[in-house]
């Protein structure tokens, strides 16, 4: 039974938090006058989602990084996906972007950071990602701050421990996400939220609790951005840092602490939720888009919908089945069992699955493709990916049998929301405009070879984000915008 705990309560000791608005400004002129691009390596789609008017990689080399560097924008995303595979594949797509990353800076002269964009529920492979971008940049760092809070859902790190509220994201309830469905993930299960433990957990023991550093609310709130910088300068020898933070105030005066550390010669890799991104990016937020800022020009499309569910977590089968009693809305099952059998198996379904879609789209209905609800296990973690690798190809064959251009296109789970992009609609690059919903990021797909439907909105909604209604209501806001 998870043991609940007020936030109100955890907070009524500390100082207030601070004015994130009164403190951007600072911000602003650090992040310019430092000069360094921020380079966000994201292992799936959604780290976007606090963010707006950003270029968004699905492939990219040299040339790619080297304008991106140019560009005047103060941060860009290069999506690996690499939550879906092993850890040794993980590792080697973060060292290789990591080395393509610092050969563009040498040849433009533009120097930049890198945040290690991951989930805020502590899913991923970690420390594997960080200690390969390490030795891809092939430079020491001091440290790497741990940075894991995303407020817009209700994801928040107090005491070095990290929390989630329940039962939506402006809960005042928490539970440690050791209680949560998501420590049981089954690549990436945990045993404890209190971060020092975890990073020894997650390190086999390589990194022993005792030697996390911490940056704790007292110091946030109390003592300033110097106290944060004064903390940063005795870190060294790539030591962990657990980053504290309940609110973007609390996020402004770390990266502000942060900005000044770096200026006088310190070093850090993060390892971040999304709200950091947008701090650290020097991004102001922005209200949620209206239906016809997310549509356009609708003329030329369906008038109906397309919604793919891929993730199984239990809140977005909630969503899946509040979803599928709207109006319109018709659902097609894709077997996951029958997908991990094998290939072809796989492929045919996913082949069936698109001429359904397509039938329901071209009638002015929402075609809503999900994967079967059980979970379907192997043996060890790397035959849990292969069955996901196989879940997603299926998913890629239903998307190329759909020919009809939906009047938007919405999936649902990290990994699913990059296949579908980048592998079913052709999409090399993209841009988020911003989000429907908190947490939830809109794209526009501008560019690739085999690029499919250019233009249509692509709505990517984590897996963890949302209350039961959430996909619903963006969807009953798409369909009548």
């Amino acid at each position: 039974m998870a043991q609940a705990i007020s936030k109100a309560e955890l907070l009524a000791r500390l100082p207030p938090e601070p004015d994130e608005a009164a403190l951007l400004p600072e911000i602003r002129r650090r992040v310019d006058a430092g000069g360094r691009k921020l380079a966000v390596i994201d292992d799936d789609p959604t780290g976007v989602q606090t963010v707006h008017d950003v270029a968004l990689h699905l492939r990219w080399h040299i040339p790619t990084l080297a304008a991106a560097l140019r560009d005047p924008a103060r941060l860009f995303f290069l999506l690996t996906n690499s939550r879906s595979m092993t850890g040794p594949e993980a590792a080697r797509i973060n060292r290789q972007t990591a080395r393509m990353l610092a050969e563009a800076a040498d040849e433009t002269g533009v120097p930049f950071v890198v945040a290690s964009r991951s989930d805020s529920t502590l899913r991923g492979h970690y420390p594997a990602e960080v200690l390969a971008l390490q030795d891809g940049l092939d430079r020491s760092v001091d440290g790497h701050l741990l940075a894991p809070a995303f407020f817009e859902g209700g994801r928040f790190t107090i005491a070095d421990t990290h929390y989630v509220a329940t039962p939506t994201a402006s809960s005042d309830t928490l539970v440690a996400a050791s209680d949560t469905p998501f420590a049981r993930d089954r690549v990436f299960g945990y045993a404890t939220a209190w971060l020092p433990g975890w990073v020894e957990e997650k390190s086999g023991g390589a990194v022993k609790a005792a030697q996390v550093a911490s940056l704790g609310l007292e110091l946030i709130r109390a003592g300033g951005p110097q106290a944060v910088a004064d903390a940063l300068m005795k870190i060294g020898g790539g030591a962990p840092v657990v980053v504290n933070a309940a609110g973007y105030g609390d996020l402004a005066v770390i990266v502000l602490g942060l900005l000044q550390a770096e200026a006088a010669g310190k070093t850090f890799l993060y390892r971040t939720g999304a709200s950091f991104v947008r701090l650290r990016g020097a991004v102001e937020a922005q209200p949620l888009l209206a239906s016809a800022a997310i549509l356009g020009d609708a003329s030329g499309r369906a008038r109906g919908g397309l919604v793919v569910v891929g993730s199984y977590v239990p809140g977005s089968t909630a969503q899946l089945e509040q979803l599928l009693a709207l109006p319109g809305a018709q659902g097609v099952e894709l077997s996951a069992p029958r997908c991990a059998a094998s290939e072809e198996e796989a492929a045919a379904l996913g082949r069936d699955c698109g001429q359904r879609l397509e039938r329901i789209i071209g009638a002015g209905g929402v075609g809503v493709l999900y994967t079967s609800r059980g979970l379907v296990t192997g043996s060890d973690d790397e035959a849990n990916l292969e069955i996901g690798r196989r879940v997603s190809n299926a998913l890629v064959s239903a998307m190329q049998a759909v020919a009809t251009c939906p009047r938007f296109i919405a999936a649902k789970g990290g990994i699913t929301s990059h296949v579908v992009a980048q592998q079913g609609l052709g999409a090399d690059s993209a841009r988020a405009i911003g989000q429907i919903l908190p947490g939830v990021p809109v794209w526009r797909l501008e560019s690739g070879a085999r690029l499919r439907f250019p233009g249509v909105p692509y709505i990517v909604f984590p897996g963890n984000v949302g209350g039961p209604d959430s996909l619903a209501v963006a969807v009953s806001q798409l369909m009548a915008g």
